[in-house]
């Protein structure tokens, strides 16, 4: 299937994806980053073999653009949030020598924090009005951070599949 936006709709390794990828110089050295279209699953659990249809598209068409001609404003945000994750959940450790076995990480603000969030995984886009960032978070490996958007406003941050 082809679409006007997305280009060439095919399977990929997490569900459905295209041949157009998200890139940001604040990600990945500016790296490509696969856009899934739609969920991988549904509701019991089951891998979806069907592409998304034409109308679905097109609304994660409406979505993803959104979401870009407001990227500088989100990734604002993402720093923000994911900073504050840092605090609550982490900093006990990773601040604490005693409990860390190693060099407090000194990690006082946003910007000194933003290094352990830059490596990007994907982007999904799915129904309704969704769109969800997956990073690669350097001090928790195992189970990333994730960014869930709907109606391009963040709506949760939590690890990996937990939005």
């Amino acid at each position: 299937m082809k679409h006007d936006y997305w280009g060439d709709i095919h399977p990929s390794w997490a569900g459905f994806s295209s041949e157009t990828f998200f890139s940001h110089c604040f990600f990945n050295q500016n790296a490509d980053r696969e856009i899934f279209l739609g969920e991988e699953f549904d509701e019991d659990g089951d891998e979806i073999e069907e592409a998304p249809n034409l109308d679905q598209l097109n609304a994660f068409a409406k979505t993803y653009q959104l979401f870009i001609n407001s990227i500088e404003q989100h990734l604002q945000t993402i720093q923000q949030h994911a900073f504050e994750r840092y605090q609550k959940l982490y900093a006990h450790y990773y601040e604490n020598p005693e409990k860390s076995g190693e060099a407090a990480l000194n990690i006082q603000d946003v910007e000194s924090h933003n290094p352990y969030i830059q490596t990007m995984l994907n982007l999904r886009v799915s129904a309704p009005d969704t769109l969800t960032l997956s990073i690669h978070y350097d001090l928790d490996t195992e189970h990333g951070m994730e960014f869930k958007f709907v109606n391009n406003q963040l709506e949760r941050v939590a690890g990996i599949a937990e939005t």
